[in-house]
């Protein structure tokens, strides 16, 4: 039996609990564009991916090899994991029209991910058009997950941002591992949800996270394929993922295979704050530098914001 979902859902301010902090988060969109975090955290932990100057993956650093500047004020950082914990993962996989040739490739992909991370991560599949399908709930039974990939309409448009926001609901009521990811797979632009870019954004950050990687197969040009790249960068790039592009059809397995190794390769960088008591936005920028290796680039999230400022803004908004 399919679950559908009704897109898209409410609005809700959350108060979430980690091991390391309480954060209440509401983000807001900075005066440069971006969208942020406001947390009110007594420590801050950013989950990094370290990638070099041919784009491949940097798992030999140390504390060290690492800084951590907010508001341009070095921090001290408390401590640096670099495990392959289990991670609870949404598969997102475009049904609609235009992916009516691709669905085949895309699910021996995903399902080929699937088997290249942590054998204890659990993962739910959510098929979308204009509507969402649960079509299989959190397991690790590769044979399940399958299935759950196999089901196909290839009709209607799609809903992209309602869906991501639904997935990331999902993800904060029920996963149980202590890393989120959604990994999104589409052809197209956003032609059928009733949220916007800025609306998806905010929901999956009013949550602190998950992080998305975005797959868009966009192999040809114009303006539709344009707007398409450009959101699935931002939903990336604002949640601390990466956005990827393959050329064909025959290049999706290998993009999957490097999604599966970046989820098992990042840092968690942790730090106390010493700008919590300062209100307003708090950015965020993580330096990596190591002998051996030229310009490394970091992928995280940019800032946050205290919950002093959170408040106020809240007030605010309210009156």
């Amino acid at each position: 039996m399919r679950l559908a979902f009704t897109l898209p859902v409410a609005f809700a301010i959350l108060t979430i609990s980690s091991a390391t902090a309480m954060q209440n988060q509401q983000p807001k969109p900075s005066s440069h564009g971006a969208y942020t975090l406001h947390v009110d955290a007594e420590e801050v932990v950013l989950n990094c991916t370290i990638l070099d100057n041919k784009g491949q993956l940097v798992n030999d650093l140390n504390k060290s090899n690492f800084k951590v500047f907010e508001d341009k004020v070095l921090q001290g950082i408390v401590s640096l994991q670099h495990q392959d914990t289990p991670v609870s993962i949404g598969l997102l996989v475009d049904n609609s029209g235009s992916m009516r040739t691709k669905r085949a490739a895309v699910a021996s992909a995903a399902l080929d991910l699937v088997k290249a991370s942590n054998p204890q991560d659990e993962t739910f599949v959510i098929n979308f058009s204009d509507q969402a399908y649960l079509d299989q709930d959190f397991t690790s039974d590769l044979d399940k997950l399958q299935n759950g990939l196999a089901h196909l309409s290839s009709s209607g448009g799609t809903a992209l941002y309602d869906t991501i926001v639904t997935a990331a609901d999902k993800m904060e009521r029920s996963a149980s591992r202590p890393r989120k990811v959604l990994i999104v797979i589409t052809d197209g632009d956003d032609n059928a949800s009733k949220l916007t870019l800025d609306n998806a954004i905010h929901r999956v950050q009013d949550m602190q996270g998950p992080i998305i990687y975005s797959i868009g197969l966009m192999f040809g040009g114009g303006g539709e394929s344009r707007h398409a790249r450009h959101d699935l960068h931002a939903l990336s790039r604002e949640t601390g993922g990466i956005a990827f592009f393959p050329g064909s059809l025959k290049d999706i397995d290998s993009v999957a295979a490097e999604v599966a190794r970046d989820i098992r390769s990042q840092y968690a960088i942790a730090y106390h704050s010493t700008r919590t008591s300062v209100n307003g936005y708090h950015t965020v920028k993580v330096e990596a530098h190591a002998s051996g290796h030229s310009k490394l680039t970091v992928y995280t999230r940019t800032g946050y914001f205290s919950k002093q400022s959170s408040s106020t803004n809240s007030k605010t908004d309210e009156q």
